[in-house]
């Protein structure tokens, strides 16, 4: 308490309450995603991992099954401050009785999730898995030649925002359905257009189902390259936000899909211009889209400052995606959702009016030297508060260690 009292007073110079800083933190919601348990496998394909995406690393304990990936989740959120919500893939659907195709998904194949999210007061988010399926060929789907594949991913489609309007509807929280396509091609393609005009067509067929739009935001995410689609994705950036301006769907930017030298905070008030939503899948690329833990990066910061500093925190869904497979799973749920909350609550504390005030005034030399003394402001003294506030320890890794020796362990 007493190291909070003296890092309050000293943010309290240059204008900032760190009380209002404390109580919008805790209310942030975060969408935690699934797959960072069992490295993006999921319940109902053993197919490879296609579309670009990548899990490495063997560490011992990864969950095989509903019960184990649950167990694993409430331990992490149990360790994670703040509001959270579940971000759900289609391939984690639980079939009690005979396995259905992901075309043919029903709500009843996600009870299980439901409960689990209705007892921790959760909403959940939702992402059809257009990836690691036989009916992906040729390493395509929604804009694919063969319309036999087509119409089985567009049916899958339609049947997840179904799903999602059943989520909302049981929860009681908006969910957000995200598109994304693995389609693309290894080398330099022929033709560019075509999967574009049927990856096109494909949402639109999905999308002409009727459904809440209060209750399912759909949106639409990009990718600019992966592994084995190395030359062209059908995804491109420019088509998903063109695609999301034409049909009055929410944008969202996930941080690892862009080219190395495009920064997604950048381009978070350029959409906030013409969109009253937008959504964020945090992740940390080192070099492409390699899907590492979230850390308290330049990045990170200055995506949550743009959505604080622009008063966005009720426009702008921020969920996380990474998969690290070479440490503890847990931990990387851990740190990285921790690494987000931290950099919100930076932003929450610095002295926003003020340095908007001194770029108007072209008061560039003061706005230097004031955004780099808040770069060694206590943030540290305030972040330990939440924690204290919210019943959490800072020291998590005893905790996870514990569990790693009396549960991870014993899996094969």
């Amino acid at each position: 308490m007493k190291r909070y009292s003296e890092a309050q007073k000293i943010y309290a110079t240059y204008g900032v309450d760190t009380e209002k800083a404390l109580n919008v933190l805790k209310n942030i919601p975060i969408a935690i995603h699934c797959w960072q348990g069992d490295d993006v496998i999921g319940f109902d394909s053993r197919e490879a991992l296609s579309g670009g995406i990548q899990t490495t690393g063997n560490y011992p304990g990864r969950a095989r099954s509903f019960e184990e990936l649950c167990a694993d989740m409430d331990t992490a959120f149990s360790l994670i401050p703040g509001k959270k919500k579940l971000n759900l893939h289609a391939s984690y659907a639980v079939f009690d009785g005979e396995p259905v195709g992901r075309d043919a998904l029903l709500p009843e194949h996600f009870v299980k999730w439901v409960k689990f999210a209705k007892e921790r007061d959760m909403g959940i988010d939702f992402n059809p898995t257009f990836f690691a399926h036989p009916m992906v060929r040729d390493g395509l789907t929604l804009s694919s030649p063969d319309e036999d594949v087509r119409r089985y991913w567009i049916n899958h489609g339609k049947a997840c925002l179904k799903i999602a309007e059943y989520f909302a509807e049981e929860t009681g929280v908006p969910c957000v359905m995200n598109i994304w396509i693995p389609d693309g091609y290894k080398d330099i393609p022929a033709d560019r257009l075509s999967p574009r005009l049927r990856f096109k067509a494909s949402l639109d067929d999905i999308l002409d189902t009727p459904y809440d739009k209060s209750k399912v935001y759909v949106t639409l995410e990009s990718k600019v390259f992966g592994i084995g689609v190395e030359s062209y994705t059908v995804g491109s950036a420019e088509f998903c936000l063109s695609y999301s301006d034409y049909k009055g769907i929410t944008p969202l930017m996930d941080n690892g899909h862009y080219h190395p030298t495009e920064v997604v905070s950048d381009k978070i008030s350029a959409l906030l211009a013409f969109n009253e939503k937008i959504a964020l899948h945090i992740t940390r690329g080192v070099r492409w889209d390699s899907d590492h833990v979230v850390l308290l990066d330049d990045e990170t910061r200055e995506i949550a400052k743009e959505i604080v500093r622009n008063d966005a925190l009720d426009r702008v869904f921020i969920a996380t995606d990474y998969f690290d497979a070479s440490i503890n799973r847990i931990s990387a749920w851990v740190t990285g959702v921790r690494s987000i909350q931290k950099a919100l609550l930076d932003a929450l504390l610095q002295p926003n009016e003020k340095m908007k005030k001194l770029q108007n005034e072209s008061n560039f030399t003061e706005l230097m030297v004031l955004s780099e003394e808040m770069k060694t402001a206590p943030l540290g003294d305030i972040w330990n508060e939440f924690l204290a506030r919210e019943g959490i320890d800072s020291d998590y890794l005893v905790k996870i260690k514990k569990y790693e020796n009396e549960i991870l362990s014993k899996r094969a």
